[in-house]
């Protein structure tokens, strides 16, 4: 169990996708996000959303992202948040968001 100040140590945001590319040195399929989180600024992302999603439909879209967490090197990309899914009865991740428009970088509570 954790405490509701344990909560309160994470920052989850909302941003708006604003550039989509392959990530061919992963080694389980994924794509390297540029998301929008508004006063936060551009962080990037690494995201194994590739069954559920084309690059195309994810442009624009927005998501729900813890922010606060250290940077992670995945081969050579620096990942700097961790884009929020679920899991699908086959382990394929489907990305959290919100069911309306919100602003970048509004706080998830």
């Amino acid at each position: 169990m954790i405490t509701w100040n344990d909560f309160e140590k994470i920052d989850i945001r909302t941003g708006t996708i604003i550039e989509v590319n392959d990530f061919p040195n992963a080694r389980k399929p994924s794509y390297q996000l540029t998301i929008d989180f508004g006063e936060l600024g551009i962080k990037k992302s690494s995201a194994q959303i590739t069954h559920h999603y084309k690059k195309e439909e994810l442009l624009n879209k927005q998501i729900v992202a813890v922010v606060n967490f250290p940077v992670k090197q995945i081969a050579t990309f620096f990942s700097e948040c961790l884009v929020l899914g679920v899991y699908d009865k086959n382990n394929n991740v489907v990305l959290l968001q919100p069911d309306k428009r919100v602003g970048n970088g509004q706080t998830i509570g």
